[in-house]
């Protein structure tokens, strides 16, 4: 799949509207307390000031559902694009309304404006085609940059494209980087080939690992999903996390790895308390001998240990997915430890957005990954071979 790039159309000195992601995490005080998302659109949004456009940002932030409210402003993400363009960066009060549209059409060459919150309209979600057409009539270019929403058919993402001609829009670099990766990895991966996939449910990745199963050399399943498999295997798993309506596909994916000779694994040991808690007592227990009344949290050490050798010759490792509930550092343990294995590992080391990009972050990890995603479920609907609706306008014929 070859998208259609900025550099291949002519944005040298137009109005350029720019779909960016700048979701990003904002602590009580309404600080950003991550830019990662914000520094990924800065390659597609200088590339446009050296070509002497004018610029349109747009994005969303949280969930305001169709109404202003204060707290999802994007004055933050205006500040810190301020800080790292050094230069202005002007707020329209709104979306399409008189304000955004009359700064947009008095938008100069080297001039950057940023829309108000995209979701304080109702129509975005709905991929609204009159508020698509408002939005389209601002600019000459539409420009792609927000993976992360490349699988919502939203006005932004996928309607705004209809009211653009051939030549009139493209993918930002960001979109490009992240579909190309994906891609690549997915149809001509350096073996071995190793996937990682983690998380609390199967259900939301069943998908992922039916596609995986026939272009992966190994399989490792960690997190909450991996009690479905060991239920299915026939283990007591105590009152830890389980889809008993998912036994049957755990079953089907065992038999579909053992015909294909993928090696999977799945964990032996399991950190286990008797309730969600850091004040909860824990115990490490093989999976065998997990108690009725204990619930596991993490995996254990032995797991660790079996996990980095299945890793030792790998070329290519994809990971979706914590080991544990790492966000509480009592049942981090695993994930961390996983995490810096893979990072020790000389393989292309691919991470799949959303919470494992949070994971390698705060185990200090991030700089020693070859990608990392900046959609957490972008990345996973790529990884069961669907195209995203944000995507397929942009695809080259």
């Amino acid at each position: 799949m070859e998208l259609i790039n900025i550099k291949d159309i002519d944005v040298a000195n137009k109005k350029v509207f720019i779909r960016c992601d700048f979701n990003v995490p904002q602590d009580e005080f309404g600080n950003i307390s991550d830019d990662r998302r914000i520094k990924s659109a800065l390659t597609t949004i200088k590339y446009c000031l050296d070509n002497d456009c004018s610029i349109i940002l747009a994005s969303h932030l949280g969930r305001p559902k169709g109404e202003v409210v204060s707290k999802f402003s994007l004055k933050p993400v205006q500040k810190r694009l301020h800080t790292l363009l050094k230069q202005e960066v002007k707020l329209a009060d709104d979306v399409v309304g008189e304000d955004a549209i009359g700064k947009a059409k008095d938008l100069k060459e080297g001039e950057v404006l940023l829309l108000e919150n995209l979701r304080f309209e109702a129509g975005e979600t709905k991929n609204d085609k009159d508020l698509a057409e408002k939005l389209a009539s601002m600019a000459d270019v539409y420009i792609n940059d927000a993976f992360g929403v490349s699988h919502r058919a939203h006005s932004s993402v996928e309607g705004i494209t209809e009211f653009f001609k051939e030549g009139e829009k493209a993918a930002g670099f960001l979109l490009t980087k992240e579909v190309t990766y994906f891609h690549k990895t997915m149809e001509k991966p350096v073996r071995p080939f190793v996937a990682i996939v983690g998380g609390s449910k199967v259900s939301g990745k069943l998908q992922a690992l039916e596609n995986l199963l026939p272009k992966v050399d190994k399989l490792i399943i960690g997190g909450g999903m991996a009690f479905t498999f060991l239920k299915a295997r026939g283990y007591e798993i105590g009152k830890s996390l389980v889809e008993d309506d998912l036994l049957f596909d755990a079953h089907k994916i065992i038999d579909e790895a053992k015909k294909r000779g993928v090696k999977l694994y799945l964990p032996v040991d399991i950190l286990c308390a008797q309730e969600f808690s850091a004040d909860s007592m824990t115990i490490n227990t093989t999976t065998m001998e997990i108690p009725k009344d204990w619930m596991g949290l993490d995996i254990g050490p032995a797991s660790s240990i079996i996990f980095k050798e299945a890793l030792h010759d790998a070329q290519t490792i994809l990971w979706n997915g914590p080991m544990g509930v790492y966000e509480m550092e009592k049942f981090a343990k695993g994930s961390y430890k996983l995490s810096h294995q893979v990072a020790e590992s000389h393989a292309t080391k691919i991470i799949g957005g959303g919470d494992t990009a949070d994971l390698v972050e705060r185990a200090g990890d991030a700089d020693e990954m070859t990608f990392i995603s900046t959609g957490g479920g972008a990345s996973l609907e790529l990884l069961e071979g669907k195209m995203l609706p944000g995507v397929k306008p942009l695809v080259k014929v």
